[in-house]
């Protein structure tokens, strides 16, 4: 097979849902929807603007007020529910994503499961939602107990449009709370077609999708009937949605970019740190992940020895149709982005860096019409360039060599981001002294790329705030109340 894709797949619905229904936008304003890899429309798609997100808060408290008060143990069993019709249709939304953001069809399948699997995890955790008991004598008794928040908005990154929809929606829904999902504005097809898959599962109004762009984001963020905000996006993006939602000191929760480092050290396995390089960069899809360690820092020792492996390491990733099955890289998720990032590349070069492989678009049929960049390598990098200091968010690795130890880790600390690090070698106490050092929330040693169930994921300083993807995440989504009793009478 060289294309799965058909267009019997994409939804059938291209409007709002809210309220348990299908709405066309107030403005009647569609968005073109585009295949990145051949350029074609894929669909025209209701955008959201003010007065649709201020009909669809209206209806979402509506059904929160119903939601909240179903017993946790039933709402667990609907979202399994949920995780169940996911799974079953995991090669359709799976196809669905590569069409409409580029990635491969392969890398694609597993975003269904660990949607699927989020969505499982936080079902079993409704019962973990507890308060406690204040010791204030035999006649009082004192305690607190964890409530929904109310309505939540989730606003969505286009490089894991169903994953991000399926699984960021467990939380608020297990902790009784309704959600606005505002899908990618260039990629919302899995998102209207999980909203089909499990109408009528939830009370009307409990979950909602509203495509649209920057408008729909601020009128979410600011708007008084949402109790709470997330965003995963860029820096500039998660500043914009705080400033929003100051008016109404709503809290946010926020995974933004990074510029990450992976670190090694001199007694590594120049075999095992090449592959490591090359898999931490995310390079099947194109490098578009917030926690790719997008610098590596090699130790003189091992240097050359790394990078003469690089190539070879890198030529598993092939650019292809995003939707063929054979297919290990895929294309970036619009022109606008394609065009930034070959900037960056253009920098690179003007600046004095070396292309060790790659550094160039794929202009060959029958990805000429695509946003298909070259797997690229940099190296002879210094830290001033643009390419070491910037989140390009594209498939762009740079390499910076080390001898002292105090100065690489204080380069590698001199960012204002720090949302992952991958630090590599045979001695654990070297290892995890730097990993003490390192300023990140998020940290592998001899790993890179994996994230794991339960393990709470968030970066430091501008990487973002809040955790995700462990029981935080879910308590997150609650507010504490203290309730005391006199047992006494009046």
């Amino acid at each position: 097979m060289t294309d799965a894709y058909t267009p019997e797949i994409l939804p059938s619905h291209r409007g709002l849902y809210y309220g348990g229904a299908w709405h066309d936008s107030a403005t009647g304003v569609r968005d073109t929807i585009l295949n990145p890899a051949t350029g074609e429309t894929l669909a025209e798609v209701a955008t959201a603007g003010r007065a649709d997100v201020d009909a669809a808060v209206a209806v979402a408290r509506r059904g929160y007020l119903e939601w909240r008060d179903v017993a946790p143990l039933e709402r667990a069993r609907i979202l399994k529910e949920i995780a169940a019709i996911i799974r079953r249709n995991g090669d359709e939304l799976a196809l669905i994503d590569s069409a409409n953001c580029g990635n491969p069809y392969g890398e694609m399948k597993n975003d269904s499961v660990v949607a699927a699997a989020q969505m499982e995890f936080f079902a079993g955790l409704v019962t973990e939602m507890k308060g406690d008991t204040i010791p204030m004598g035999p006649d009082r008794v004192n305690m607190s107990v964890r409530e929904p928040l109310g309505v939540v908005a989730r606003i969505l990154a286009f490089n894991h449009p169903l994953m991000f929809c399926g699984g960021k929606m467990g939380a608020p829904l297990a902790a009784g709370n309704a959600v606005i999902v505002k899908p990618p504005v260039q990629a919302p097809l899995s998102a209207l077609r999980l909203a089909e898959l499990i109408h009528g599962l939830l009370p009307a109004g409990v979950f909602s999708v509203l495509p649209g762009g920057s408008e729909a984001g601020a009128a979410l963020a600011g708007h008084p009937g949402i109790a709470k905000v997330t965003l995963i996006g860029s820096v500039a993006a998660g500043r914009a949605v705080m400033r929003e939602a100051s008016d109404t000191l709503k809290p946010v929760l926020l995974e933004l970019g990074g510029k990450n480092a992976l670190i090694g050290y001199p007694d590594s396995d120049p075999d095992r740190l090449a592959n490591a390089i090359v898999a931490g960069m995310n390079f099947g899809w194109c490098g578009q992940s917030c926690g790719s360690t997008s610098r590596a820092f090699l130790h003189d020792d091992i240097h050359d020895a790394v990078v003469s492996r690089l190539e070879r390491a890198v030529e598993r990733f092939k650019p292809g149709l995003p939707t063929d099955p054979a297919t290990t890289m895929g294309a970036l998720v619009s022109r606008d982005h394609f065009d930034r990032v070959m900037g960056y590349i253009a920098s690179a070069k003007d600046e004095g860096a070396q292309v060790v492989t790659g550094g160039h678009a794929i202009t060959e049929m029958p990805l000429a019409k695509g946003c298909f960049v070259a797997p690229t390598i940099f190296s002879e990098v210094t830290p001033e360039m643009r390419v070491a200091r910037e989140e390009i968010f594209g498939p762009v690795l740079v390499l910076r060599r080390w001898s002292d130890e105090t100065a690489m880790l204080d380069e590698v600390n001199g960012l204002d981001v720090g949302l992952t690090a991958s630090i590599w070698s045979r001695d654990l106490a070297t290892a995890h002294r730097a990993a003490n050092r390192v300023e990140a929330g998020f940290v592998w040693i001899n790993e890179v790329g994996r994230h794991f169930l339960g393990a709470p994921f968030g970066g430091y300083k501008q990487s973002g705030l809040g955790r995700e993807e462990g029981i935080g995440e879910l308590i997150a989504f609650t507010q504490e109340k203290n309730i005391h009793i006199n047992l006494g009478g009046q």
